[in-house]
């Protein structure tokens, strides 16, 4: 009986996603790397092009940027480009892009609006009491 070896179970670009991020416990990088690898697009433009929207969201609700994270997005901005690269990189492994082309590639996206600054509440001035306020209640 022929029997199958761990990797003859996924595609070799998979298994060079596994390899190479394989030593990352935090955030699962290879998981991004391998939709890349996996991802519908037949040509590289289109496989860059749906690891934008897999690691980018955009807001759920009009006009809450924070909405942004239900979406399944990976959360903060640099886990959004880190995830990008990742998945670039899976493209890569995918097209059989040299491997210089793949690290020039650049998110696609606007650049993410300032955060609202809130002006802070006016300030009270605290007075000490006064001597003709008694400082118990009645």
């Amino acid at each position: 009986m022929n029997q199958m070896i761990p990797q003859q179970w996924s595609c070799p670009c998979r298994n060079q996603c596994t390899r190479k991020y394989a030593a990352l416990t935090q955030i699962p990088w290879r998981v991004f790397c391998k939709k890349g690898c996996g991802a519908d697009g037949d040509t590289w433009e289109e496989c860059l092009e749906e690891c934008n929207e897999i690691c980018y969201k955009d807001p759920v609700l009009k006009d809450h940027q924070w909405s942004a994270y239900i979406d399944r997005s990976p959360g903060a901005a640099n886990h959004s480009e880190e995830c990008f690269y990742a998945c670039v990189s899976g493209c890569g492994y995918k097209f059989d892009i040299q491997r210089e082309k793949v690290d020039q590639v650049r998110p696609n996206r606007p650049p993410a609006p300032p955060p609202v600054s809130k002006t802070p509440p006016p300030t009270v001035e605290h007075h000490g009491a006064s001597e003709d306020v008694p400082g118990t209640s009645a």
